[in-house]
C-alpha cells in the first residue's frame, strides 16, 4: 500500500485535512509537483503558494531568518501553530514557483495532527493551497473533495480538520498587516 510520505517523495499530490479546509500539497523542492499542482488547481503561478510545517525549524531553508529582528522574534513565533499564516522575508534561492510574483513566503506551523506527521516522517514543510479549483469553494472534508480533483490527486489522507470556521487569517511576519481575515 502506497503512503503519503512515498507519494510526496516521489513527486505526487496529496489531499490533507488543515485548520478549516482540505488542502492540497506536495514537497516544496519540487518544481515539477508545483507545476503539476498549480495546473490541477488552475492556478495562477504569479499568485504563489503557502508552506505547512510540524515547526518553524522545517521552515528555516524558505524563508530569510536573519530579517527578523530579535525584538519581534517572540510575538512571530507565539502566533503558532494554527489559524495564522505568516508571510516572511523569502530565502533569496527560493524559487519563484513558490512565492509567485513576491520577494516574501507564505508560512504556517499547524497541530492538524496528520500533516504534523507527514512533515515530521519527511522533515520538510508541504506545499499548502486549498483544495478546489480556482473560483469554487475549498471542500471541509475529504468526501467533499470535488470529482475533478480526486481524478487528478494521487493521495488523499482521510482525517479531519481542526474544526476551524475560516480558512487561516495571512498577516505580514514583521508588521502583523493583516492581507486576509
Amino acid at each position: 500500500m502506497t503512503t503519503a510520505v512515498e507519494v510526496y517523495q516521489q513527486g505526487g499530490i496529496i489531499a490533507y485535512p488543515t485548520e478549516a479546509v482540505f488542502g492540497l500539497g506536495c514537497d516544496p523542492d519540487n518544481i515539477e509537483a508545483i507545476e503539476k499542482l498549480l495546473k490541477i488547481k488552475q492556478r495562477d503561478k504569479a499568485k504563489g503558494l503557502i508552506l505547512l510545517a510540524a515547526n518553524y525549524s522545517q521552515l528555516l531553508p524558505y524563508v530569510d531568518d536573519n530579517k527578523i529582528p530579535q525584538d519581534k522574534r517572540f510575538s512571530v513565533l507565539s502566533r503558532w501553530p494554527d489559524g495564522i499564516t505568516q508571510v516572511f522575508p523569502k530565502n533569496p534561492s527560493l524559487s519563484s514557483w513558490l512565492t509567485g510574483d513576491f520577494d516574501s513566503i507564505a508560512v504556517r506551523v499547524t497541530s492538524q495532527p496528520d500533516v504534523v506527521a507527514l512533515c515530521n516522517q519527511v522533515n520538510k514543510p508541504i506545499v499548502s493551497t486549498s483544495a478546489n479549483l480556482s473560483g469554487e469553494l475549498p471542500a471541509t472534508q475529504w468526501q467533499d473533495l470535488s470529482p475533478a480533483l480526486t481524478e487528478t490527486i494521487d493521495f488523499i489522507i482521510k482525517g479531519n480538520t481542526l474544526g476551524y470556521s475560516q480558512p487561516s487569517t495571512i498577516i505580514d511576519a514583521l508588521t502583523g498587516e493583516t492581507f486576509r481575515s
